[in-house]
């Protein structure tokens, strides 16, 4: 069957991050509801940000695109070009292989919820714009997918 039960889907607190880049996203919690229907061309998450969180740190992607739709709350994207500022009903897309990061801030005093949709491509690395740190490639494989800081030493 089709259908998703996301009440079923795990919930997943936090990120990957290492310390101490993890440490604003600690109060995030998202669900791969495209893994729950075994999808693998894309993802999709279901993506909560409570209160002061973050939703990641920012960063660009070479070779997924990103779109993320607000179904609940306020925040705050932050891109290259400064803060704007997103309600329930907006949307935002990123290109792949465009070098300026995102990120959403939770400002408010309620929880934030995100549909974000991407590609799953194992070839996808990338680079977060504030820190010095990337992603590696081979994510989805399982074969790599580590970070490290820009000049190539692991992190984590």
């Amino acid at each position: 069957m089709p259908t998703i039960n996301i009440t079923a889907c795990p919930l997943v607190k936090g990120s990957r991050y290492p310390s101490p880049y993890d440490e604003p996203c600690r109060n995030k919690q998202s669900q791969a509801l495209g893994r729950a229907s075994d999808l693998t061309q894309f993802g999709v998450n279901l993506v909560r940000i409570k209160p002061d969180a973050w939703s990641s740190q920012r960063h660009w992607h070479q070779h997924e695109d990103e779109f993320v739709w607000l179904l609940e709350g306020e925040v705050i994207l932050v891109t290259d070009a400064g803060r704007e500022t997103l309600h329930a009903g907006d949307c935002a897309g990123f290109k792949a292989g465009v070098k300026d990061g995102h990120h959403f801030i939770n400002e408010s005093a309620v929880d934030a919820l995100l549909l974000v949709v991407g590609t799953r491509d194992d070839r996808d690395h990338g680079e977060y714009s504030d820190i010095d740190m990337r992603f590696l490639a081979g994510h989805y494989s399982g074969t790599g997918g580590y970070y490290e800081t820009k000049d190539g030493k692991k992190l984590g």
